[in-house]
């Protein structure tokens, strides 16, 4: 029922995890997608048409990674901006060192500002942005303040971004709860009570998350921007 044949998409944070999935289901979607990663190159397939390294932490990296795709697709109408951190150690703000700040913002916060900024004048009439953010970012996170805030900050940009580009290019936000991905493997396995926590009774997959984004990505969705999309199995009622 989703056709999104003809339509040209940048996934960042495509090398895994969400973004991974995001990506390949775009291109079964029909999308041409090209994926931007920073560290760990996606396999290869014939459904992506490229893969971008970059460091989107600054303004120059996202400019160019950017750049990069759009040479690639030769223009574009989506855009999902998905990469990210979430430090998995505990740390109370009272010993957050200005390093584990600073890196978590960066990736979190300014790349996705920076990425938005180099890509909005590319984006067609139409298009639309889709922003991954998390749940932490409306409940907050103990111990993980860097990343709730950040978190936070990109879901009240969505709704910033929503109004200034409408009606043009629509702007929405995907917040997940727990995922089962590399980046938060290991504490899943730590910590088997967070499952008790999600009345659904699991983490969602890296697809659970694809599915909503792709949605948010199609004409289902046309009259709908400015929102947050939560996925998170129960874990948080916001309404």
């Amino acid at each position: 029922m989703i056709d999104l044949a003809g339509k040209r998409a940048f996934v960042t944070g495509g090398g895994r995890g969400i973004g991974r999935a995001t990506a390949m289901m775009l291109a079964r979607a029909g999308a041409k997608v090209a994926v931007g990663y920073r560290s760990r190159k996606p396999a290869a397939d014939p459904r992506i048409v490229a893969a971008v390294r970059g460091d989107l932490g600054t303004a120059t990296g996202a400019k160019k990674a950017v750049a990069e795709a759009l040479r690639a697709l030769g223009g574009l109408e989506i855009l999902v901006v998905n990469h990210g951190v979430w430090p998995p150690d505990d740390v109370p703000v009272a010993k957050l060192s200005d390093e584990q700040w600073e890196a978590t913002r960066r990736a979190n916060l300014d790349a996705v500002i920076y990425v938005c900024r180099a890509a909005i004048p590319s984006i067609a009439n139409g298009g639309t942005i889709v922003l991954v953010a998390s749940t932490a970012g409306q409940r907050g996170e103990a111990f993980h303040a860097d990343y709730a805030a950040t978190k936070g900050a990109v879901i009240s940009f969505t709704k910033s971004l929503a109004v200034e580009l409408a009606p043009q290019i629509t702007v929405n936000c995907v917040a997940p709860g727990w995922v089962d991905t590399d980046m938060s493997a290991a504490t899943l396995k730590a910590k088997p009570a967070i499952l008790a926590t999600i009345p659904l009774g699991r983490a969602a997959s890296a697809e659970d998350i694809a599915g909503p984004i792709v949605f948010l990505c199609s004409r289902l969705a046309r009259n709908i921007t400015g929102e947050i999309l939560n996925v998170n199995g129960g874990s948080v009622l916001c309404g």
